[in-house]
């Protein structure tokens, strides 16, 4: 052992601790990682930054603008109403779904964009069903990923696996020829996390929670069946506002004086006012459904019509606020300030009753809509404290077909090998930003950074482990260990030795790095080295026991997990993938099956000698 190799794995053991207890946040322990690896001379400056501009990197990049072009034309909320159709507000079935439907799309395109469609569908799914999103990201990450070994095309690490393999005289990897091993581990893990890995995954993101942290308040509003609306007619249940506006209804007023209990069978009629708890955004959707709308709307239309002049703003009554103790309607709200309320918030409490007529308490939160100018005004008047402006982001839903064909077109360029996927991501988002689907400022404040710098910095990690020479030496280690233990035993040392690589190392890189050293020690032993390559090919995809790899970066922060979450659930997946890939891999690619190439390779030459360039 070299005094780099000892140096570097020293850097790592202190990584790993500070990822498993977080005491800075990842990002920061990465990039401290990556300075670290030059100031030690581990690294050259320009090879430790080359991670930020890698094909892994950019394809991340592309993919999340993307997935925001699909949020801002309203195509993942309509794919989330959808789904809440067939599944219900049942968390189980709600859970399956979005398993199921993840791990059957990851298995004909790349599970990392599999996952980027999914995520802010999945938010918004677990918003609109009152579960908390971190019991349903991480399942989507695992299903995601446990469908890469089901095709050829499912993760780029099996299209490296296959490049290297005619490298070295091989058949290239079929199309389909990982699927005998692939769906018994997609049919096994998704059976896991549903029935064993949930229970594991702490809620930390509860709905409030959520809410607070982005600004979001649920607020009481009043909303009002309008003449010829579709829903006249229909109960409460087939309506579907809380499906497909996130409305919650908390009472019904009829003929302005009956005061009607919410229930699933009662039926509507025009000129019933609901009294709903709802979010802005939801409260935004209102106001361009057809045949409801917000009372104040419909009572006090904009006369001039200055629509494009509308805000919304919140504000907060401060002590002293004259509002305090009066009503609304009492105060003459709307004749003082030329403005409307659409709704009040009172510290998360659930209340009832018409807004006009609540007496209002300090630290009651207004939604207020109404021209700029007045809304100005508000800043200087001692009754209130304004917290911020509320943008009225209506989905541009006339370019969602645009951005689902530019999405899918991207995804079969890069899948097909038409252009390198990375190229095909950029031109998706270019297209993104041609069509007007998404503006870069809308784009770039989606794009989850912290994703972005991890990824960066464990290239660069990886990196390091190729120029020291520490991965050969690790490689070596476990060998000899194995070598003189038996063939299913070896097989097994490259399986734990490749997934200890992948969460330091991207898993292209990891599988790089050990394939060349199977395929040799498979030749040496006169054993199979097809069963060596489809080993290192499932092992390399094996990524659950940390959130380096890209689908799991991607819920990382909005799941709001720990690095030792990933451990703790990761953990018995790994364990199960490893028995049912050492079961049935001799199996179908038997270890004493000689190749038809290997006679005409060399015997006995170091790894290293043969190791192809990347």
């Amino acid at each position: 052992m070299t005094w780099e190799i000892g140096l570097l794995l020293g850097i790592i053991f202190a990584c790993l601790i500070l990822f498993s207890f977080e005491w800075v946040p990842a990002d920061v322990t990465a990039l401290g990682l990556v300075v670290t690896l030059i100031l030690t001379g581990l690294l050259k400056a320009d090879a430790a930054f080359a991670g930020f501009g890698s094909d892994t990197v950019i394809t991340i990049l592309g993919l999340l603008i993307m997935t925001a072009a699909l949020l801002r034309t309203g195509v993942m909320d309509a794919a989330g109403t959808f789904i809440l159709r067939h599944t219900g507000d049942d968390p189980m079935r709600l859970l399956f779904g979005i398993m199921l439907t993840a791990a059957g799309l990851s298995a004909f395109m790349s599970n990392t964009a599999a996952t980027a469609f999914f995520v802010p569908m999945v938010i918004g799914v677990a918003a609109k069903a009152k579960v908390s999103p971190s019991k349903l990201l991480m399942p989507l990450a695992f299903s995601s990923i446990l469908t890469s070994s089901v095709t050829l095309i499912s993760t780029s690490t099996n299209l490296v696996v296959s490049g290297l393999m005619t490298r070295f005289e091989m058949e290239p990897m079929g199309m389909f020829e990982l699927a005998p091993v692939g769906v018994p581990i997609a049919i096994v893990g998704i059976a896991y996390m549903y029935f064993i890995g949930r229970r594991m995954i702490p809620d930390r993101t509860e709905a409030r929670d959520l809410m607070a942290d982005f600004g979001v308040r649920p607020y009481l509003s009043e909303i009002v069946i309008l003449p010829k609306s579709p829903l006249i007619g229909k109960t409460l249940s087939e309506a579907g506002l809380g499906r497909d506006y996130d409305l919650t209804v908390v009472g019904v007023l009829r003929d302005k004086e009956k005061n009607l209990v919410p229930r699933s069978e009662l039926e509507l009629r025009e000129g019933d006012v609901l009294m709903v708890h709802a979010v802005p955004d939801s409260l935004l959707k209102v106001k361009h459904a057809t045949g409801i709308d917000i009372k104040a709307d419909v009572k006090h239309p904009d006369p001039a019509g200055h629509s494009s002049e509308m805000r919304l703003v919140e504000v907060i009554l401060p002590p002293k606020s004259a509002l305090i103790g009066r009503t609304l309607r009492g105060y003459r709200f709307r004749e003082r300030f030329g403005l409307q309320v659409l709704g009040l918030n009172r510290h998360g409490e659930n209340i009832r009753g018409k807004l006009s007529q609540l007496p209002l308490r300090l630290g009651d939160v207004l939604l207020l809509q109404g021209p700029a100018a007045n809304i100005n005004t508000l800043q200087d008047d001692n009754t209130f404290r304004v917290l911020g402006m509320v943008g009225e982001n209506r989905p541009a839903r006339h370019r969602a077909r645009r951005a689902i064909l530019i999405f899918m077109g991207a995804l079969a360029l890069g899948s097909l090998k038409i252009v390198p996927f990375p190229v095909a991501v950029l031109l998706g988002s270019v297209g993104m930003f041609l069509s007007k689907c998404v503006t870069p400022e809308e784009a770039y404040r989606e794009v989850e950074w912290k994703v972005v710098i991890l990824i960066g910095c464990m290239l660069a990690l990886g990196a390091a482990m190729e120029a020291t020479g520490t991965a050969e030496y690790v490689a070596g280690k476990i060998v000899a260990v194995a070598r003189d233990a038996g063939p299913v035993a070896l097989l097994s040392g490259f399986f734990f030795l490749t997934i200890i690589l992948t969460q330091p190392m991207s898993n292209q890189a990891a599988a790089v790095v050990v394939l060349p050293v199977a395929i040799e020690t498979a030749r040496q032993l006169g054993l199979n080295d097809r069963t060596f390559v489809m080993t290192v090919a499932v092992a390399a995809s094996c990524s659950y026991l940390t959130p380096l790899e890209p689908s799991c970066l991607m819920v990382y922060g909005p799941g709001r997990y720990r690095f030792m979450d990933f451990l703790k659930v990761g953990s018995l997946l790994t364990i199960l993938i490893y028995i049912i890939a050492i079961l049935l891999i001799p199996r179908v690619w038997p270890l004493n099956k000689v190749g038809p190439k290997q006679a005409d390779l060399p015997r006995g030459a170091p790894a290293a000698q043969i190791v192809p360039a990347n």
